[in-house]
């Protein structure tokens, strides 16, 4: 049978984000990634950059005629191969705590890097908010102002300022490098937040607005500089879960009334609701996330964050950071729920999901999808990490390994690692090529519920139940 093979097929390289690279050609079955990269260089016009190749979401690894299904080949179909620039620097895996700062007197409940990776901020159930100095892995402010839980923290794009909020629905901004508050205390919502998202940097580079959404059923855009409340989005009737400010000046909320809203940012008008989960909608992800938080940063080429201090040329900058990864030009979003599944969606489009991803044996508590935008991963109280296909929802794999319910998970800047935090008191990195555990990071002595990567890849932060922030290195 194998003489009857075609030695040669008709195909075409496009992006992944759909641009075509001229007119197909023909390649021979058996030509090997390597000759792929040199043709692809060539045709883009580019020295010697470094892609990976997919036909039919199937990576070549070694020559085209693996990755393809031989039997369903049609001798006149053109075959798509789909080129990704591949990161450029690689994140190494942590492998060692090499800190455990006390400190706060509850529960970590938020550990959050700033946009460039040099500052780390902490929120606590003691209703303090901490700043961290990652040279000396010492504390640095510990900033007093919240009379209950800090729920959530989130850094401006900028990375001048952190925000708060607390179980009493209060929010409050921080200077990290004097860790006094800034302005006056935002108050307004009758219980407490559930979530942050700040205007996207290429949108605005003053960063002043800031979206929260709380268990009274609001959202609320803030000046932050004059602590008013611009607009308030009432269209849920249920707890809002979530709230994201997108790139293209939407704003996506989830709710326990079971719906996703799609607002406009600029004057608050509802422009759909997305339907189809059967529960609770917990969690929310962009594609565009990492982009968005990083901004004007590009923590793999400015080891010394912001070089060029012009804003017209930071917000240039983000925006084509932002349109670069953005899939046939608009952003997509992925929503968990305690019905078990996830739903895919090209909000800025479409009312009806992309895909429904269904697998999971309880309810979804997280889900991200890689800088690259190339993967999904959640995780559930049923122990496992799914990893799918972001363009399709297709299930590529579960990642099991933790005995208890995986809260919460994280990417490494280069997409080719997956951190994972659970119940079970453990961290594990795994990897992303051979999709197996690289490696199982105990020492927390309780659950951990928050874990995040610096967007330049050099540390992991973790807290939890046990009061201890705990810094890992490679």
């Amino acid at each position: 049978m194998e003489s009857d093979l075609p030695s040669c097929i008709h195909a075409k390289l496009k992006s992944d984000n759909g641009e075509d690279t001229g007119s197909p050609l023909d390649l021979p079955i058996n030509i090997t990634r390597d000759q792929l990269q040199l043709i692809c260089n060539a045709l883009l016009q580019e020295e010697d950059k470094s892609f990976l190749f997919f036909v039919k979401d199937v990576e070549i690894t070694s020559t085209l005629k693996d990755a393809l299904d031989i039997k369903s080949l049609n001798s006149e179909e053109i075959v798509e191969i789909v080129y990704q620039q591949q990161a450029v620097f690689r994140v190494r895996p942590v492998t060692r705590c090499t800190s455990s700062i006390p400190g706060h007197a509850e529960a970590v409940i938020s550990t959050s890097f700033s946009p460039s990776g040099k500052h780390l901020a902490s929120g606590s159930g003691d209703t303090t908010v901490r700043f961290w100095d990652l040279n000396t892995q010492t504390p640095l402010h510990v900033c007093k102002g919240h009379n209950n839980w800090v729920l959530c923290i989130s850094w401006a794009p900028d990375g001048l300022k952190l925000a708060s909020a607390c179980k009493q629905g209060r929010i409050i901004i921080w200077d990290p490098n004097t860790g006094c508050q800034l302005g006056k205390t935002m108050i307004g919502h009758k219980q407490w937040i559930t979530a942050l998202a700040w205007e996207p940097y290429h949108r605005n580079p003053d960063c002043r607005k800031l979206a929260s959404s709380s268990k009274d059923g609001d959202v609320r855009i803030w000046d932050t500089v004059t602590g008013i409340t611009i607009l308030s989005l009432t269209g849920h009737s249920k707890a809002v879960t979530s709230v994201k400010w997108g790139g293209s000046g939407l704003i996506y909320t989830s709710s326990q009334d079971r719906t996703i809203k799609v607002w406009r940012a600029e004057d608050g008008i509802l422009c759909r609701s997305l339907e189809g989960h059967a529960h609770w909608v917990n969690t929310l992800a962009l594609s565009t996330d990492y982009i968005l938080r990083t901004g004007p940063f590009h923590p793999i080429t400015d080891k010394h964050g912001i070089i060029n201090n012009d804003k017209d040329v930071l917000k240039k900058q983000a925006l084509e950071r932002y349109e670069s990864v953005c899939y046939q030009g608009a952003e997509q979003l992925v929503s968990g729920s305690d019905d078990f599944t996830l739903f895919l969606w090209l909000p800025e489009k479409e009312k009806r999901p992309v895909a429904r991803l269904t697998g999971h044996q309880q309810l979804v508590n997280d889900v991200k999808f890689s800088p690259d935008t190339r993967l999904i991963a959640s995780a559930s109280f049923d122990k496992s990490v799914k990893l799918w296909a972001a363009t399709t929802g297709k299930f590529i794999t579960t990642l099991r390994g933790h005995v208890q319910a995986v809260y919460m998970v994280a990417w490494s800047a280069d997409s080719r690692l997956l951190l994972t935090s659970s119940a079970d008191s453990t961290l594990k990195v795994w990897n992303m090529k051979n999709k197996k555990l690289e490696l199982d990071l105990p020492g927390h002595a309780d659950e951990v519920y928050s874990v995040d990567w610096s967007p330049d890849g050099a540390y992991v932060a973790s807290g939890g139940k046990d009061k201890v922030l705990k810094l890992w290195q490679h």
